[in-house]
Order: structure tokens, then sequence, then C-alpha cells
């Protein structure tokens, strides 16, 4: 008989807890008992699990020996505080937020690119890396694998989901207002977000890089266990309610032509190229568990350089579908 488990999602009805949910429920996750938490109820009782709806629970009142294993997809202060309560009950822990990516203790897995690391280590909490991290290294792992990648210049337009809901709220009263000649005030962003593209996400750093950009590159060096693999990126917020975008120029310390490459990604599972008409986030990216790459050329300032597009749902596949995949690789080995 299968083994099934007792699962609890921690900020149920944020967006990538929601996307969290609804993955669980359509790939028919072994689960037998599914706990919806909050910090807050904020007067919604119920959510969405496939064709059913859960009861969303206080989770100042949950007791979390309950659970088998647990999905963090709440800030990093809710995080803080009740993981160490769910690993001291014996759960499993899959943390979507940053609190716990940096800690040279915690494995940040990416299940396609470095799921090796969970069958060589006996670690209860698993950290999942930032969307943009997740969608850039699945699309590049398989050329790294072939001529090993020694340089990433990237450029994001980052979504407003990436903020949340207060985001994707912002957007849509922004460009309400402005339509209809009103006078906006932002709230969740430093300036206008509507009509408009914001080249800072999070705080600015010493060495003039903001902490988003400084989280891509720590986030790649770890995954790939190379401080050899150099990034340099820029992270710029876009209106744009869903799917995070990549213009990315690859070096790799042997050549490989485009035609090469193009072969190794519409290899890669998960991976969709597409030549003619290049993909977008809304046509494409939006609910869709696939990544999404186009524009794919050999970089003529650069012998041994590639230029390409990446385009993702950033909640749906580089947040929610991680994850849920690296609770499903666990379940595989025996280690959850």
């Amino acid at each position: 008989m299968t083994r099934t488990y007792n699962i609890a999602v921690v900020g149920a009805s944020s967006l990538v807890g929601e996307a969290i949910l609804d993955l669980l429920a359509k790939r028919k996750f072994p689960s037998a008992k599914v706990y919806a938490l909050d910090a807050e109820t904020d007067g919604e009782q119920d959510i969405d699990f496939g064709n059913r709806s859960l009861d969303i629970n206080l989770l100042a009142e949950f007791d979390f020996s309950l659970a088998d294993i647990v999905f963090f997809a709440a800030d990093e202060s809710t995080t803080a505080l009740y993981v160490p309560k769910a690993l001291a009950a014996g759960c499993t822990v899959i943390d979507d937020s940053a609190t716990y990516r940096f800690d040279e203790n915690v494995p940040l897995v990416i299940p396609e690119v470095n799921a090796t690391v969970l069958a060589n280590c006996s670690a209860k909490l698993i950290a999942s890396p930032g969307s943009n991290t997740t969608q850039l290294l699945v699309a590049l792992n398989a050329i790294h694998a072939a001529v090993r990648i020694t340089q990433l210049n990237i450029v994001t337009y980052q979504a407003v989901s990436g903020s949340g809901r207060a985001g994707v709220e912002e957007l849509a009263k922004q460009t309400a207002q402005l339509l209809n000649a009103r006078a906006i005030e932002p709230k969740v962003y430093t300036a206008q977000i509507a009509f408009n593209l914001i080249p800072q996400i999070d705080e600015l750093q010493d060495n003039g890089y903001t902490k988003e950009e400084m989280k891509l590159v720590w986030e790649v060096q770890k995954i790939l266990d190379s401080k050899t693999v150099q990034v340099n990126a820029t992270t710029v917020r876009v209106p744009v309610f869903f799917g995070h975008s990549h213009v990315v120029q690859v070096e790799t310390a042997t050549k490989i032509t485009a035609v090469q490459a193009k072969q190794l990604l519409q290899q890669t599972p998960g991976l969709i190229v597409r030549d003619e008409f290049p993909p977008t986030p809304v046509t494409d990216a939006v609910e869709s568990e696939a990544i999404y790459v186009g524009r794919l050329r050999e970089d003529i300032s650069r012998p041994q350089g590639l230029n390409l597009w990446i385009v993702a749902d950033n909640v749906r596949r580089g947040a929610a579908l991680n994850c849920v995949q690296i609770a499903e690789t666990l379940i595989r080995s025996n280690a959850a």
C-alpha cells in the first residue's frame, strides 16, 4: 500500500500557498489530511483544494505533530517564528521564503538541477530558491552540464505578483485610477508601477546592487556549488501581473553553437523552446507549469557566448511547483 502523508500549508491564502494547494491536488500528491494555515484568517474561512474546500485554521493554534510535511509560503517573520516549532514536532519543512536559503546547513534545492543534495543529507528543512533562480537554472542546467557556464549576465523583468497579493492589487488599482484620470498614491512600491518600470527591487547593498540582485548571485552559486560561476544581475519591476522574464547572456568554458544549445534545451523536461514567436509572460507563461525559452542566438560580441530569453509563471512554476517537486523527490527517496 502506498504511504500517505499529512500535509500542512502555512500561508495557504497567499498566492504561492493557493498554488501549492492547487498543484498538490492536481498532481495527486499522496496526502491523507491537508491543513490550510494562516497567521490571520481575515474573514476567509475556507480555500479550494481540488474539488473540495478546506477550512483555514489559525497558525498559532495548530499542533504541528499532526503533520508530516509542512510547506511554508509565508513572510519571513512568520517563517522564522514557526519553522522551529514544526521541526521540533518532527515535520519535514519545505520553505519558499528567503529565511533559510543562505544557511550553509540548509540545502537549497531545485530538483531538476541538484536533487542529489537531498539523497546525501538528512536535513528536515529544505529551502526553495526564488522564482528567478528556479526558472534560470532549470533552463540553463543542460548547457552548464555540457560546456560549463562561467559567466551569467541577467536582466530580470519581474511581475508584481512577486510582491504577493499586495503587489497585484496595487497594479490593478493604479491602472484603473490612471485610466480614469485620478491621482495615485504608491504604497507597495517606491514609485508608480502602472505603465512604468522600477529598476530597483529591495534595498541597495554596499556594492550598489540590490538585495534582490545579490540573492540571485548567491542562490545560483549555492545551487551549482560553484563560486566560479560569475553572476551579474539587474532586477526590474514591471507592470505585469504574473510571469517573470529574463534577458540572459551566457558565457561558457567551451564554445557551444546555438543549434547545439537548442538541442539540449529541447531535451530538457518542462522546457518549451519557441523560435518563430518568442514566448511572453502573458500569452504563454501564466498558469503554466512549463518554462519557456526564445530568442536563442550566438553572441556576436563574445566567441563563447549565447543570448536567450526565458519566461515562466513566477508563482506557479517558479515557487509553488518547485516546492511540490521537492516533496515528491523526498518521498521517492523515502526521506520525508
